[in-house]
């Protein structure tokens, strides 16, 4: 395991995902941080709602020296203030990625659960606070961060594969089924594409110029080093066809928060994007040698 953590800190741009899609930078855009959390802790995958004029901004809540992953929601008034914020989801696995998205006259959240062995999609029975297994979803494989869309009367989800280090970062899947629920079907070119510079996904699809872009991770130097815009030019149960365009990174002028940027996702008018920076400290060291002595 590397000595040197990984610490993401989301914020929120003042633009549309497509605008930064079709520009390919988040640099010189406002923007505004979500709180920065405490000693070898995070928050990161930002996905969000606006429900009653109000921000919903669903994330992973991340602590080195317990290693698990819970799902928070963060919430805020029109002027962004913060109104209140409590953890909404917690299972005996590691969460992260809550992909929130409302379909079928409901409110719904696919967190990332590959540790669980499979995927689960989450009903909100009292949004955005209280939150129910609603259906388990089989794949052809075990889903690392899946992403969902409705397309031309078919659900898709794209998502990587739990089954190797190489098909965590580097290879894309997808299924689709008529209900949301399922029973959802592989494609059979699965998998779609093979590259760890442009295949785990990233966050929202959009619609761009008569084009769907699914914003998809370059792993290639680290992991979530930048989002790269994926492209599709076809996509129907037989085909698939897409490329990927450049790299999306974080602005040198947010350093020490510029080594890597991996989520982008569209809330109303504008955009949630999480960056990282590297911690390397004796501190850090001593707290995580503490916590594997005491482990073993």
């Amino acid at each position: 395991m590397p000595l040197a953590k990984d610490i993401w800190r989301p914020l929120l741009v003042d633009a549309p995902i497509e605008t930064i899609l079709r520009g390919g930078t988040i640099a010189g855009l406002a923007h505004h941080w979500l709180p920065a959390e405490g000693f070898l802790r995070f928050l990161a995958d930002p996905f969000g709602a606006i429900v009653d004029d109000r921000l919903h901004v669903f994330v992973e809540h991340y602590d080195y020296r317990t290693r698990h992953g819970t799902i928070e929601c963060l919430l805020y008034d029109a002027a962004l203030t913060l109104l209140d914020r409590r953890c909404v989801l917690r299972e005996p696995w590691h969460l992260s990625y809550p992909f929130v998205f409302e379909a079928e006259g409901a409110m719904w959240m696919l967190p990332e659960a590959h540790r669980s062995g499979g995927l689960t999609l989450y009903r909100a029975e009292e949004f955005p606070w209280r939150w129910a297994p609603a259906a388990r979803i089989t794949l052809d494989h075990v889903a690392v961060d899946a992403t969902p869309m409705f397309d031309d009367g078919l659900w898709w989800l794209f998502y990587a594969s739990a089954d190797s280090a190489a098909d965590k970062t580097g290879a894309l899947f997808a299924s689709w089924a008529e209900r949301l629920e399922g029973p959802w079907r592989p494609h059979p070119g699965n998998p779609l594409h093979r590259d760890p510079a442009s295949s785990r996904p990233g966050g929202t699809p959009a619609a761009i110029d008569g084009r769907l872009v699914l914003p998809v991770q370059d792993c290639s130097r680290t992991y979530g080093g930048a989002i790269r815009p994926l492209r599709i030019d076809i996509l129907t149960p037989e085909r698939f066809a897409a490329e990927a365009g450049a790299p999306i990174t974080a602005p040198a002028a947010f350093a020490p928060f510029d080594r890597g940027l991996h989520t982008l996702s569209a809330v109303g008018a504008r955009t949630l994007v999480d960056v990282k920076r590297r911690l390397l400290s004796p501190r850090s060291l001593a707290v995580l040698a503490r916590r594997e002595l005491g482990r073993r």
